[in-house]
């Protein structure tokens, strides 16, 4: 099978994984319904279906399609930051736009004790203050050391002012901060998505335009810009899209780690490093394991049901510190 063909076979198999992923978490839960009742319940209910159509059409749908958007949006962004940074290790969180976010929110609740639509506002204006102030210093050094570093001291810097809302909150602003962080999908509903989906789908695509200066960039920014991309420019591009994308995400859901980390890595192991498949297949392979992640989160502990990011966490961590165990060390080292 020539390289095209097994690139569009494997978005092919990745797509129909993530509808059966999607079957299994809109019938898992504390309320169970059988997969094969799905299109009876949504499409001609019977008598004594409604509970579980109510429950389909105003719970566990809107969650899920959440789950597909947020998963397919940290996995793009994550692979732009690991082309970015020449770093299979990268993720948008190393530049601040998580935790700027989480201190937006954390402001909101422990200053305001604001709802949902508050929260989520200041979070993603914390997320883009991070970024930009990110940029702002990292651009001082030439490449990509500075913006690393300036994005080690804005994650410093508001990790430091989480703890300082943290101690100044009470009981109850404590414990919806802490939910907040350890992030869920539960807050979906069809009116969050009306407006984050559109939202993602173009940010997605803009930064899938830049597939060609992505691979350039993997070959080194001195090649890069002798084959015509202006480093500068393009650097600031991908920061900024990468912001407006992650920042509503995090901002309705908190703070999910490592899908962003492991998916694209993962899928540069099996696929190659070619942006032009790498981008839509991390997409997918985003969205299948977040939703997965909600449908072990939703099952594993029923009828309670454990925060997301700590599912993620529990799988994306020690797969994190395999896959750095498994880079060969250099010689004198």
């Amino acid at each position: 099978m020539n390289p095209r063909r097994r690139q569009r076979a494997a978005l092919l198999l990745l797509g129909v994984m993530l509808l059966i992923a999607m079957a299994f978490s809109v019938a898992g839960g504390a309320f169970p319904i059988e997969a094969a009742d799905l299109p009876r319940v949504l499409l001609r209910p019977a008598e004594g279906d409604e509970l579980a159509r109510q429950l389909l059409l105003e719970v566990r749908l809107p969650r899920i399609v959440l789950g597909v958007i947020l998963g397919a949006g940290l996995a793009i962004a994550g692979a732009a930051m690991q082309a970015l940074f020449r770093n299979p290790l990268a993720d948008p969180a190393l530049i601040g736009i998580s935790s700027g976010a989480a201190v937006g929110a954390v402001a909101a609740i422990v200053v305001g004790g604001a709802g949902f639509l508050v929260v989520a506002a200041t979070a993603f204006m914390g997320s883009l203050a991070a970024t930009w102030s990110g940029y702002l210093l990292g651009r001082r050094t030439p490449g990509t050391a500075g913006l690393l570093l300036a994005g080690i001291a804005i994650n410093a810097v508001c990790f430091s002012l989480i703890g300082l809302f943290s101690f100044l909150a009470n009981d109850a602003q404590l414990r919806s901060l802490t939910f907040w962080n350890l992030g869920s999908l539960g807050q979906g509903n069809w009116f969050i998505l009306a407006w984050l989906g559109p939202w993602t789908l173009i940010l997605s695509w803009l930064v899938y335009r830049r597939w060609r200066a992505l691979n350039a960039l993997l070959i080194g920014e001195r090649e890069a810009w002798h084959l015509g991309f202006s480093l500068t420019g393009l650097r600031r591009e991908l920061i900024v899209l990468v912001a407006l994308l992650v920042g509503p995400l995090v901002a309705a859901t908190g703070i999910i780690g490592f899908v962003g980390l492991v998916v694209p890595h993962v899928l540069r192991l099996l696929l190659g490093a070619d942006h032009r498949w790498l981008l839509p297949a991390s997409a997918l392979g985003g969205a299948i394991a977040l939703v997965l992640a909600d449908w072990v989160a939703r099952i594993i502990m029923v009828p309670s049901e454990l925060p997301v990011g700590i599912v993620t966490s529990l799988i994306g961590a020690p797969f994190f510190l395999w896959l750095i165990g498994r880079r060969p060390r250099r010689r004198g080292v």
